[in-house]
C-alpha cells in the first residue's frame, strides 16, 4: 500500500496549496438550506430550498467568519451561518466562484438526526445504547462539491439550541471525484476524514464503509471497525484499505490492486462515528481502447472494375461506446473518406470487454481510387483513437506504370511457369507392355 500513501500524502498537499490560494480568510460559501416540509399524518409533503451562507473561520478566536459585508436582503438571517471548521476544509479556494464566473460550487445545508448504525461493523460504535447528553443540540450535514468537481466534502456539524454557530465535527472528503483507469493497472480511490478530537464521540472510535454501486445493483467492497480492529467478511478480492494510514492519517483510500470492467461504476466512501455518518462518491470509468486488426492484409492486387470487401476487427475495448469509419489516402497525399461501412453488433467477452467489426465493400469500377494507396480504419474511442493500415495495389489504370509493369511480368512469368510445368507433366512418354517387353528381350 505504499503507493497509496504516497496518493494521499500528494492529494493532501494539494488540497493544502488549494487553501491557501485565497491566503489564509476563508471564502463565503454560498449554499442551500433544505428540509421536508411537515404533511399529513406525519407525512414529509415536499422539500422547501433557501438561500443560505456559511460564514467559515478556523477557530472561535480567529474572527475570520465576521463578514465585513453586509449579508443579502433577500436572505433569511437565521439562514446564515458563522461555521467553525478547525481542518480548514470549508475555506478550500475551490468553494469560492470567482467574481464574473457563472461556474458556481454547489453546496448544500440540512439538518442532521445523529442515530445508531445498524451495519456490523459500526454497531459496536454505540453498543452502550445510551445516547449521550451531547447529542441534544442541532445538528447539521452539509454536502458540498467544488469547481470543476475538484473537491467533494461531507460535513457533519454540531450547534448549541436556537444558535447559528455550528461547530465541524467530522469531515469526509474526497480530491478526485471522477476516476478514468485503464484495465489490469492499480487504481487508488481517494478519501479521507478529520475529526474532531476535542469532542467526546471521537474518543469512542470510528468505522470505515467502502461500497459499490451500479445501475441499482451494489455490494459491500471493504468495511473496517477501529474499535475492534477488525475487518469485515467480504467476497471482493483485490480491494485493499491502509489500516496503518487509516489510523495515522486518517487516509481512508481504496487500492484496487487490478482494474477491470467490473470494477465501472459509483464507489462511497462513509465514515462512521458513534451516532454519526457522513460520507462522499467517486466514479470509476475503465476505458481500454480497442486493438485494430485489417483482413485480408495485405491485400491481393486487383484491377479496375472488381469489387473486393475489407474488414476492419476492433477487439478488447470498454466501454462500448466505439466509432468506426474507413478513409484512403492516394498516392498523391489526399484524404477520401469511404464512410462506416457495415457495422456488426457487440460482442462481449469473458473479461467484460466488447469487439465489433465494420466490412467495407469498394466497387473499383465506380470508385476513382487511382492506381491504389492506403486504406485506414479509424477507431474513436474514450479510451483513444487508433489507426491501422494496408496497401491497395490496382494494375491496369490508364498507361501502365512501373509498377503495373512489374506486376504483370511477375504475372506473366507465373503463367508461363505453369503452362511449362503442364506441358512437361502432359508430353511425357508413358511405358506401354510392349516397351517393357522389348526392354526385357535386350
Amino acid at each position: 500500500m505504499a503507493s497509496s500513501s504516497t496518493f494521499y500524502t500528494f492529494a493532501l498537499l494539494t488540497l493544502n496549496s488549494i487553501l491557501q490560494v485565497y491566503g489564509t480568510g476563508c471564502p463565503v460559501v454560498e449554499c442551500w438550506f433544505v428540509q421536508e416540509k411537515p404533511g399529513r399524518g406525519g407525512f414529509p409533503a415536499a422539500m422547501n430550498q433557501e438561500r443560505s451562507l456559511l460564514y467559515v473561520r478556523t477557530s472561535l478566536d480567529s474572527g475570520e467568519a465576521q463578514s465585513q459585508q453586509k449579508p443579502p436582503a433577500d436572505i433569511d438571517p437565521t439562514r446564515i451561518y458563522q461555521v467553525t471548521d478547525p481542518s480548514a476544509s470549508l475555506c478550500s479556494s475551490t468553494f469560492h466562484s470567482p467574481e464574473g464566473s457563472v461556474k458556481k460550487p454547489q453546496c448544500e445545508i440540512n439538518p442532521f438526526l445523529p442515530q445508531p448504525s445498524t451495519v456490523k461493523w459500526a454497531a459496536p460504535l454505540t453498543s452502550s445504547a445510551q445516547s449521550p447528553i451531547y447529542l441534544q443540540a442541532d445538528w447539521f450535514s452539509a454536502s458540498l462539491l467544488g469547481l470543476d468537481g475538484q473537491l467533494a466534502l461531507s460535513s457533519v456539524m454540531r450547534s448549541a439550541k436556537a444558535t447559528n454557530e455550528p461547530n465541524v465535527i467530522l469531515n469526509v472528503f474526497s480530491t478526485s471525484t471522477s476516476v478514468r483507469s485503464r484495465l489490469g493497472v492499480p487504481v487508488v480511490l481517494d478519501c479521507g476524514f478529520w475529526m474532531e478530537s476535542t469532542s467526546p464521540l471521537s474518543e469512542l472510535g470510528f468505522a470505515v464503509e467502502w461500497r459499490y454501486q451500479f445501475r441499482g445493483a451494489g455490494r459491500l467492497v471493504v468495511a473496517y471497525d477501529a474499535k475492534s480492529d477488525r475487518l469485515a467478511e467480504t467476497s471482493e478480492e483485490g480491494a485493499e484499505l491502509d489500516i496503518s494510514a487509516l489510523h495515522q492519517t486518517r487516509n481512508a483510500s481504496l487500492l484496487l490492486q487490478e482494474a477491470q470492467v467490473r470494477h465501472t461504476g459509483t464507489y462511497i466512501c462513509s465514515v462512521y462515528l458513534p451516532y454519526l455518518l457522513a460520507q462522499v462518491a467517486i466514479d470509476l470509468e475503465i476505458e481500454e481502447p480497442p486493438s485494430l486488426s485489417i483482413s485480408p492484409s495485405p491485400l491481393p492486387i486487383s484491377f479496375p472494375g472488381q469489387t473486393i470487401s475489407i474488414q476492419c476487427d476492433a477487439t478488447g475495448f470498454a466501454p462500448l461506446t466505439l466509432e468506426l469509419s474507413w478513409e484512403f489516402v492516394g498516392a498523391d497525399g489526399k484524404v477520401q473518406t469511404l464512410g462506416q461501412g457495415g457495422m456488426s453488433g457487440h460482442r462481449q467477452a469473458s473479461d467484460g470487454t466488447f469487439s465489433q467489426n465494420s466490412r467495407l465493400t469498394l466497387d473499383l469500377g465506380k470508385l476513382d481510387l487511382g492506381r491504389g494507396g492506403e486504406i485506414t480504419c479509424v477507431a474513436i474511442h474514450p479510451g483513444g483513437h487508433r489507426r491501422t493500415s494496408t496497401t491497395l495495389s490496382i494494375i491496369g489504370v490508364g498507361g501502365p506504370s512501373i509498377e503495373d509493369s512489374m506486376a504483370m511480368v511477375a504475372v506473366a512469368l507465373g503463367l508461363y511457369g505453369l503452362i511449362k510445368l503442364c506441358s512437361w507433366m502432359f508430353s511425357t512418354p508413358v511405358p506401354t507392355d510392349s516397351d517393357s517387353k522389348e526392354k526385357k528381350d535386350k
